[in-house]
C-alpha cells in the first residue's frame, strides 16, 4: 500500500508527516524541507523558501492538504479554487506549480499562462474556449494582464469567457480552477466587468502576498 506521508525525489525519500492507515497528520516543517527539495529540482539550486513566506505557504498547504478545521480558519473554502494575488516577481507561479507535487494522489493541474490561451484564441478561434471549458484542471497564470482576443476582425475578452465557461463547469461537476495575478480586484472588475468578478468570488479563494512582498527575481 503507498504510504501518501512520503515522497520520492531523485532517489531521496522525504517524510511530510504520520501515516496512521487511513490519514496522514501532516508536519509542516517536513513538508517545508520537501517543498524546498522539489523547488530546487524544478527551478534550480538558487531555490529557497523564504521566512518571510511562511505564512503564506502554511494557508496553501492546508488548502491542497485538505485540513478543514485550519481552512475554516483562514476563512478558506477547500472545495473552491485558489486565485493567489501579490506584486510581480513574488513567487505566485513557481508556488503553485510546486505545491501540486504536495498530494500526489490527487489529480493534477496544469499551470498555463492566460496571454497563451489569447494566442490560442487568435489562432483558431472559439474552440480553444470551449476547450479551456472542458473537465481539465487548469491554473491560469497571469490573469488579467493578457491581451485582448481578436480572430478573424472580432474582437473577445477571451479569458473573461473562459473564466464563465469554468464558472458553468464548476456549478455542474465541481472541478476546481485556481489562478494567479498582480492585479487587485478592482483592477480585474475593470478587465472582465461585474458579472465575470461576481463568478471569480464563488469560483475561487483569494489568497494574498502582502503588498510589499520581495520581487525574488532581482
Amino acid at each position: 500500500m503507498m504510504n501518501p506521508s512520503k515522497i520520492d525525489e531523485d532517489g531521496v525519500q522525504y517524510s511530510i508527516g504520520k501515516f496512521d492507515g487511513k490519514n496522514v497528520v501532516y508536519d509542516f516543517p517536513k513538508i517545508l524541507v520537501y517543498l524546498g527539495a522539489k523547488g530546487r529540482i524544478l527551478f534550480g539550486k538558487d531555490f529557497k523558501i523564504i521566512e518571510k513566506d511562511h505564512e503564506i505557504i502554511f494557508k496553501l498547504c492546508n488548502y491542497f492538504i485538505r485540513d478543514k478545521e485550519k481552512c475554516a480558519q483562514n476563512d478558506i473554502d477547500p472545495d473552491k479554487g485558489i486565485l493567489l494575488t501579490g506584486p510581480v516577481g513574488c513567487g505566485k507561479t513557481s508556488l503553485m506549480r510546486l505545491l501540486k507535487h504536495l498530494v500526489p494522489l490527487q489529480r493534477p493541474y496544469r499551470v498555463i499562462p492566460a496571454r497563451n490561451i489569447v494566442f490560442g484564441f487568435n489562432h483558431i478561434g472559439y474552440k480553444t474556449i470551449e476547450d479551456y471549458g472542458d473537465g481539465q484542471f487548469f491554473c491560469f497564470d497571469d490573469l488579467g494582464v493578457e491581451p485582448i482576443g481578436r480572430h478573424y476582425g472580432k474582437d473577445c475578452n477571451v479569458m473573461g469567457e473562459v473564466l464563465l465557461s469554468r464558472y458553468e463547469l464548476f456549478l455542474k461537476t465541481k472541478i476546481k480552477t485556481h489562478a494567479t495575478t498582480n492585479l487587485k480586484a478592482k483592477e480585474l472588475e475593470d478587465m472582465y466587468g461585474n458579472r465575470v468578478r461576481s463568478r471569480m468570488r464563488q469560483l475561487f479563494n483569494l489568497v494574498a502576498f502582502d503588498k510589499n512582498a520581495n520581487d525574488k527575481r532581482k
